[in-house]
């Protein structure tokens, strides 16, 4: 056998080559991902007169391009995660880091671990997708999230306190009453500037337009409101449109968010396991998508159990001689935006309450035993991909 190490970073990896016995077949070298390049370490591999398998970590998008490139040639290739070799090296007296030493080290590992190495099998086209819109569906929330917080910021001495009058919903922004009032009445000095009757008359129709319930009372507690603060910005030109980019900023997040997910789910809709999950309580149209994606094809799993292990939600034994741990805590070595959007799924049971749902059945269970709520939250997502995990292995029978 033939053990190749390949460790991967941007635009190019460094490959080391041992034989059976642990002999260096090859000095590690740089390899560019370049078509070129990648043609003649294919064919410099297959030279060699006995079976070849190829290991290499998992380094977000950067191992993609090398791993096509294998996959195409139908050759033994591995994909580990790198805590895994971290540990490895830990063994070493004299620990040291380079990439040709990772390498090397990397093919070390593949003689040694040789029978438990599992071949890289390429995810379906569906699967591959919703992960990559998933992250990006991630990055535009995080944006959006924290261009509201500047917003805030910012109306924090043009408007303090109207966030208590005019809620921030998740409505659609050419319909949200809170960016709409924004948008027009600018900063209090403005609705001041006005005077009240011209204010109401003004309210009155703009509430009209926008379908608003109760805007009499409203406009009134705006007015008051607006007639009692102290601003500290107001209705200049610097203020008004810093204000107006961040508005626009979240506008504009929320919008790419909601056409990403509308995507997801289009995606998400044609795999048989989108119906069994979208039929589980807590889980709506924009969590649904978002599991799938995170999980993958969830028949690679053997089991429930390895599944909450992938999610970082198994809490492994401890033991040693006569003592047993009985207060041990999850690993958190998995998929933490796993972890966190089935968080999201516990949250809404817990809102909603469905009576007839094992999974809040058992989280109130833990929470009578004296549970804290994160513990008894999480012991549910546990229970919540162990009922999926055998649901749709169900649908395959």
């Amino acid at each position: 056998m033939i053990a190749v190490g390949i460790d991967v970073s941007k635009s190019k990896s460094t490959i080391a080559i041992l034989s059976s016995d642990g002999q260096i077949l090859a000095k590690p070298f740089d390899v560019q991902h370049t078509e070129q390049s990648m043609n003649d370490l294919i064919s410099q591999l297959r030279s060699y007169d006995d079976s070849v398998k190829i290991l290499m970590e998992a380094t977000g998008h950067y191992h993609l391009p090398v791993l096509k490139k294998f996959l195409e040639t139908d050759m033994f290739v591995s994909v580990i995660n790198p805590y895994l070799i971290k540990k490895y090296g830990d063994g070493e007296m004299r620990r040291s880091k380079t990439d040709k030493k990772d390498a090397l080290r990397i093919a070390t590992y593949v003689l040694e671990k040789s029978y438990s190495l599992v071949s890289f099998s390429s995810r379906e086209q569906k699967y591959s997708d919703l992960k990559f819109l998933s992250a990006q569906y991630n990055q535009r929330i995080s944006t959006k999230v924290k261009n509201r917080v500047y917003l805030g910021n910012i109306l924090d001495e043009t408007m303090p306190g109207i966030e208590k009058i005019l809620n921030t919903n998740n409505q659609k922004p050419e319909k949200n009453l809170f960016f709409l009032f924004i948008r027009k009445y600018k900063s209090f000095d403005s609705i001041k500037a006005m005077g009240q009757k011209r204010f109401f008359n003004s309210y009155s129709k703009f509430a009209g337009k926008a379908g608003c319930r109760d805007y009499q009372a409203k406009c009134l507690r705006i007015y008051e409101l607006a007639s009692n603060s102290i601003t500290t910005r107001g209705s200049d030109y610097y203020t008004v449109l810093a204000q107006e980019q961040c508005l626009d900023l979240v506008i504009q997040s929320h919008v790419a968010a909601t056409e990403i997910i509308t995507q997801m789910r289009s995606i998400a809709e044609t795999l048989p396991e989108y119906s069994v999950l979208h039929s589980m309580h807590g889980v709506g149209d924009r969590l649904a998508p978002r599991i799938i994606a995170e999980i993958g094809d969830v028949r690679r799993f053997t089991s429930g159990k390895a599944l909450n292990a992938y999610a970082g939600n198994d809490a492994p034994p401890y033991q040693s001689g006569q003592f047993e741990s009985q207060n041990r805590h999850i690993s958190k070595r998995g998929n933490p935006a796993l972890r966190k959007v089935c968080y999201e799924v516990m949250q809404s049971l817990k809102m909603h309450k469905p009576q007839g749902d094992p999974v809040y059945l058992f989280i109130h269970k833990k929470e009578q035993e004296g549970k804290p709520l994160n513990v008894a939250k999480m012991a549910g997502v546990n229970k919540f991909l162990r009922i999926y995990y055998a649901r749709v292995k169900e649908l395959d029978k």
